[in-house]
C-alpha cells in the first residue's frame, strides 16, 4: 500500500477527530482476529520484525542485521517477507542482501519453503498483526522522530493496532535519538520488555562532504534520511519527499535531473530508491547506502539467541 502520511497524524487535531469513529472499525477488526484466528506453530524458531506505526520504522535493515547475526552464530536463517507488487523495492534490497529468501503472497507458504530448504530459522519481515503464525519472538520497531504519533488508530492516526498490543512483544527498538518520557511509557505497558537504540551510518560519504545537494526519497520517512545527511556535513539546499514505495515516472526523474543541474545540485536519493529508478533505466543517479547500528549490540545478540 502506498501511502503519504497526513499531517494530522502527528498531533490530535479537528481532522483526527473527526475520523475517529472510523478508527473503530481497525479495532473491531484486530478484535476479532485475535479471537476468530488460531496461530500455527511451525517447529521452526520465528522472529518477527515488526510495527504498530504505519510504514517507516526500518523493519527491512533490522531484519537483514538479524540474518547476519544469525548467520555470525553458525544458524541458516531466511527472511520472508509478504509479496506486494508496490513493496518490490524491498524485495530487491533484501535479495541484494542476502543469500536466503522467500516472498510468496501467504507467508506460511514462505515458511514452509524455509524449512524445505533447510533454513534453521525464520526473520519475519513484518506480520506482527499475521494471527495465523506463532512467533518465537516479537520484535516491534519505533522511528525516534515519529514514535506513535497522535496515538490513535488508523485512519484517524498512524497506529495500525492500539499501543497495548506492546505487551505481546519481547524486545523493542527504537531508531534515533534516546527518549526518557516514551521508554517509561513502555515499561508502564509492559515491565519486562527489552528496550534497545539503534541509528544508521552513512557508507562512503566522502564525495558527498560539504556538497551541496538536491536530495529526494519515497520511504516511510524522508525527514530522517534528510536529517541523517545534514548530520553528516552534506548540505541538503533542497529536499523532495515521495510516498513510500512511490512508483517514480520518468517525467519525475527528468524534473528532478533538470532541477538540479540548474541549480549546480547533486542529485542523490536512498538505496531503496535506487532499486525502483535502475527499473526506469537511470543507473547513475547516486545513492546514499547506510548501515544499522545497534547499541549494547551484545545486549541484544544475547537476548535474540536465548528465544533460539
Amino acid at each position: 500500500m502506498i501511502i503519504k502520511k497526513p499531517n494530522f497524524w502527528k498531533n490530535i487535531n479537528f481532522f483526527s477527530l473527526i475520523l475517529l469513529p472510523f478508527s473503530l472499525i481497525t479495532l473491531c477488526i484486530n478484535f476479532f482476529k485475535s479471537i476468530f484466528i488460531e496461530e500455527k506453530s511451525f517447529n521452526i524458531p520465528i522472529i518477527c520484525v515488526g510495527n504498530i506505526f504505519t510504514g517507516g520504522t526500518g523493519k527491512t535493515p533490522l531484519s537483514i542485521y538479524i540474518y547476519n547475526l544469525l548467520k555470525k552464530n553458525k544458524f541458516k536463517p531466511a527472511i520472508i517477507k509478504k509479496y506486494y507488487k508496490s513493496h518490490i523495492d524491498e524485495i530487491d534490497l533484501t535479495k541484494s542482501k542476502v543469500k536466503s529468501a522467500y516472498f510468496k503472497k501467504n507467508r506460511v507458504d514462505s515458511i514452509l519453503n524455509a524449512k524445505q530448504n533447510g533454513n534453521t530459522v525464520v526473520i519475519m519481515d513484518d506480520g506482527f498483526q499475521d494471527r495465523n503464525i506463532q512467533k518465537n519472538l516479537n520484535i516491534i520497531c519505533f522511528n525516534s522522530m515519529e514514535l506513535i504519533g497522535n496515538g490513535f488508530l488508523l485512519p484517524s492516526g498512524p497506529l495500525r493496532e492500539p499501543f497495548k498490543s506492546i505487551e505481546k512483544a519481547q524486545i523493542i527498538i527504537i531508531n534515533g535519538k534516546r527518549n526518557i518520557a516514551f521508554e517509561k511509557k513502555i515499561k508502564f505497558q509492559s515491565k519486562n520488555i527489552k528496550l534497545f537504540y539503534s541509528k544508521y551510518k552513512l557508507k562512503k560519504i566522502n564525495r558527498f562532504r560539504n556538497k551541496k545537494v538536491l536530495a529526494f526519497a519515497g520511504i516511510g520517512n524522508p525527514e530522517s534520511f534528510f536529517k541523517l545527511l545534514e548530520k553528516s556535513k552534506i548540505k541538503v539546499k533542497d529536499q523532495i519527499s515521495f510516498p513510500d514505495h512511490y512508483s517514480y515516472t520518468k517525467n519525475d526523474i527528468e524534473y528532478l535531473i533538470s532541477e538540479s543541474k540548474k541549480r549546480n545540485l547533486k542529485l542523490i536519493t536512498t538505496e531503496k530508491d535506487n532499486f525502483r529508478l535502475k527499473k526506469l533505466g537511470y543507473k547513475n543517479i547516486d545513492c546514499i547506502t547506510v548501515d544499522l547500528e545497534i547499541l549494547k549490540y551484545k545486549s541484544f545478540e544475547r537476548e535474540i539467541l536465548k528465544y533460539l
